[in-house]
């Protein structure tokens, strides 16, 4: 017979302050170490639980776990939706089936989670709230909109400061990192686009960041947190060849990915520029290194520095050098939130840029070069992933191509042998970590992936792990790709997805995807069938000298340019668009010993 059920409106209390009436209330007392217990905290301040809940199951005696999970269903209280249960775990310490719900729940939504009676089993029952996952971004938004956000800070109009403008042709970069106690010397940047212009700049925007990289949690019935400050932001631009056309080029942002900076728009911006599109990007929080570093721009045999603006910042305190990304996570007490909030911030960061761009006027000719009209945005890996959460928020923005996104942020970097050593630091730090090899990165989940059998736990502190990583991927549900897939019109995406991608692996995707039902909105890139194949095809748009690079940025331009989604290589077997079945993306497609049994 069942014994308990997770999630349960019994671990909430009423509120009306809430979206939902809500508010989670977790217990506290043994809650474990300080990061964990400091997780609960945090989840306590939420109105509901999980889109795509860790359910729980207890019964009093050994039953069969999948025939049990054929028998529980999650469906609307007040509507007829349903679903089924997948990545089903069985725990025979406990006699508890762990699941989640085949499809992602929709936000600030109460379900009724029900288990039928069957051979081993009774009946039972249990009702649970959703959080309001999408409110504090759309909150953002609309300040943004409205203009109070900007007023809050004191901007009196948005626009871009042009801080140098130089011809392409001829053009040289150099790039200076302010690192902290050491810099490095500058590095040279590749900048294939042949004409046209490049202007490097900044602009204003408001930012609700707080130094340990959190947006405060407000009740969901408010507008939303004030802004903290006005932050000086890069943007770096390239124009097309020739005059302008009336009104201005036709924009595209472009969302750079993890560890990378504004010097990925030179290669980015290649195709746009021959189809008479300007791209302009700005920098992911965290990102391009320290506020000292500098743009060594040779033009005519004259070299003017300029700066850069890097968003990083030495996090630790310890007068240590500066990394690539050092600032774009949550640190201290709030280490659990992880990049939630830097990710909110960018994509609000590039909605005033969006609104900074109309009649901007580069050359001082009085004539506008940049068009803040039907702006539309691409991004890449990381800029896929606020990309999409701006894509679902920012009605403005015209047309979308999300190059490689995935989601939830917790299980890319499960997933991926990149980052997994992040999952381990977490883990360590709330003493979960239960594994001594190395190649696992010292910790083994039994977990199991979408459309795969149910698992049995055999490994101790599999599920202890298992819990952790749910109840994170909760906390950052609101600053997580998928919960805004849903919000996107489909004819104003396209997604882009390399087969085998080992930095942002297919599963991921698959959840992005068909949370929002893109799948008809899908483009794949078959990087095993490619003629120039390269191991881990995870960043093939912005690796130009190979076919599948050019081929994914002449379809980037022919769908900003126009709506239009083309398959870059005809009739051949390399794209796949739209992608022919989404089973293709529940393997990891490429060899992970991490996760082997």
């Amino acid at each position: 017979m069942p014994v308990s059920v997770f999630p349960s409106n019994d671990l909430t209390v009423p509120d009306s302050r809430q979206l939902t009436g809500l508010r989670v209330a977790l217990p506290t007392e043994g809650c474990g170490a300080v990061l964990t217990c400091g997780l609960v905290e945090r989840l306590n301040e939420l109105d509901g639980f999980d889109l795509d809940p860790r359910l729980a199951v207890q019964f009093d005696a050994a039953v069969d776990p999948a025939q049990v999970a054929q028998r529980i269903t999650v469906q609307e209280a007040r509507g007829s939706w349903r679903t089924g249960v997948d990545r089903v775990v069985w725990d025979p310490a406990t006699h508890t089936l762990y699941a989640h719900p085949a499809e992602q729940l929709a936000p600030g939504t109460t379900y009724r989670l029900s288990v039928q009676a069957g051979p081993g089993n009774g009946a039972t029952e249990e009702t649970f709230t959703t959080l309001s996952a999408t409110d504090g971004l759309i909150d953002l938004n609309r300040q943004i909109q409205s203009g109070r956000a900007l007023q809050a800070v004191g901007i009196q109009r948005p626009g871009l400061e042009i801080d140098g403008v130089f011809p392409a042709a001829g053009t040289t970069l150099q790039f200076q990192a302010d690192a902290g106690p050491a810099d490095p010397l500058p590095a040279a940047v590749i900048q294939p686009v042949a004409d046209g212009t490049l202007v490097f700049g900044s602009y204003l925007a408001p930012s609700w960041l707080r130094p340990d990289v959190t947006i405060e949690q407000t009740p969901t019935r408010d507008i939303g947190p004030a802004p903290v400050e006005a932050e000086r932001l890069p943007f770096v631009a390239v124009l097309p060849a020739g005059p302008a056309p009336r009104g201005g080029w036709p924009v595209a942002v472009f969302g750079h990915g993890f560890t990378g900076s504004t010097a990925n728009v030179f290669l980015a911006a290649a195709t746009n520029a021959q189809s008479g599109i300007a791209t302009i990007s700005t920098n992911v929080v965290g990102h391009g290194f320290g506020p000292e570093s500098q743009w060594l721009v040779t033009s005519g045999g004259v070299t003017t520095t300029l700066p850069s603006y890097g968003r990083g910042v030495d996090q630790d305190d310890a007068g240590a050098a500066i990394g690539s990304t050092e600032g774009s996570s949550a640190t201290g007490d709030a280490a659990a939130v992880s990049s939630r909030d830097a990710l909110r911030q960018t994509a609000a960061d590039i909605m005033t840029l969006v609104r900074s761009l109309d009649g901007t006027d580069v050359d001082g000719d009085r004539r506008a070069d940049l068009s803040g009209a039907r702006v539309t945005y691409f991004g890449q890996s990381f800029g896929g992933i606020y990309g999409t959460m701006l894509a679902g928020t920012d009605r403005t923005i015209a047309r979308s191509v999300l190059n490689v996104p995935g989601g939830p942020v917790t299980e890319i970097a499960r997933l991926s042998p990149a980052f997994r050593l992040l999952i381990t630091q977490s883990l360590t730090a709330a003493g979960l970590t239960n594994s001594a090899d190395p190649t696992r990165a010292f910790f083994q989940e039994q977990m199991p992936l979408r459309g795969e059998g149910p698992v049995t736990a055999t490994v101790p502190g599999a599920v202890a792990i298992q819990d952790y990583l749910a109840r994170a991927t909760w906390l950052t549900r609101p600053g997580s790709p998928e919960t805004f897939a849903p919000l996107i019109r489909h004819d104003r995406v396209l997604v882009q997805v390399a087969y085998g991608d080992q930095t942002v692996p297919n599963p991921t995707s698959y959840t992005l995807i068909d949370a929002g039902d893109l799948w008809s909105r899908t483009s794949l890139f078959r990087n095993d069938k490619a003629a120039d194949r390269v191991p881990n095809p995870h960043s093939f748009l912005l690796n130009i000298a190979t076919a599948g690079g050019r081929q994914g940025q002449a379809q980037v331009a022919a769908f900003l340019g126009t709506g239009q989604v083309i398959d870059p290589d005809g009739a051949g077997p390399v794209w796949e668009v739209p992608i022919s079945d989404p089973a293709l993306l529940l393997p990891l497609n490429f060899e992970q010993p991490a996760l082997r049994p």
